[in-house]
């Protein structure tokens, strides 16, 4: 790019023989050459305290509801025993010390490291992502409830209660059901938000100087 020459009026009438000075439009955002401006700035993907309040209430809420099933299927059914409830679904009051649907039945110690880690992550990432997509609260916060809460009952029990039983399935819990579902919802908002096209932020060229 050429260097410009500005002709100023001299004092006192004085020719038109001295260079005058070059006129930068200098701006925050600008390219390296403080001319060019930046067309395009990216918005900041960080979680707001607004999605924060969402993941937490989200995250209470389907720990709760695990919580309050267990203890009422815990006081109400013998270990071992069941209730037919419609179709192939059954009441069926069994413990489990592994993950999910009954993986790594004798790790418990591994699952509790694992499920620590794995929360920890979570959080972490939607710090950083918690605005990439409305529905994260909302897959995080039911993956995390769900999580925490077997987490709880494997510290505190050693174990965790199912009894959500399909009998062509190990039976299940509240909280497997949210973690999956979790997932699901949250490995469907990744993908459409990498598919939405970004709207990009335009930033107000300010009058360029006159040469």
């Amino acid at each position: 790019m050429g260097d410009g020459v500005h002709r100023l009026p001299a004092e006192g009438g004085a020719g038109l023989s001295e260079p005058a000075q070059r006129m930068a439009d200098i701006r925050v955002g600008s390219a390296t050459d403080g001319l060019t401006p930046v067309s395009v700035a990216e918005r900041s993907l960080a979680a707001s305290l607004p999605q924060w309040i969402g993941l937490a209430t989200i995250a209470v809420a389907a720990l709760a509801a695990d919580q309050l099933t267990k203890h009422v299927v815990a006081s109400r059914l013998a270990l071992d025993d069941g209730v037919r409830v419609l179709g192939p679904l059954s009441i069926h009051h069994v413990q489990n010390s592994g993950i999910a649907f009954g993986l790594f039945s004798s790790a418990t110690p591994v699952v509790i490291v694992l499920t620590g880690l794995a929360v920890a992550w979570m959080l972490v990432f939607f710090a950083r992502s918690g605005a990439r997509h409305p529905l994260l609260p909302v897959s995080l916060g039911l993956v995390i409830g769900g999580s925490l809460s077997n987490l709880i009952d494997r510290v505190r029990l050693g174990h965790v209660t199912d009894f959500l039983d399909l009998r062509f399935w190990p039976a299940f819990n509240l909280a497997d059901s949210f973690i999956v579902v979790g997932v699901a919802i949250l490995l469907a908002t990744l993908v459409a938000a990498d598919r939405e096209p970004r709207r990009p932020r335009r930033v107000t060229d300010a009058p360029a100087a006159r040469s």
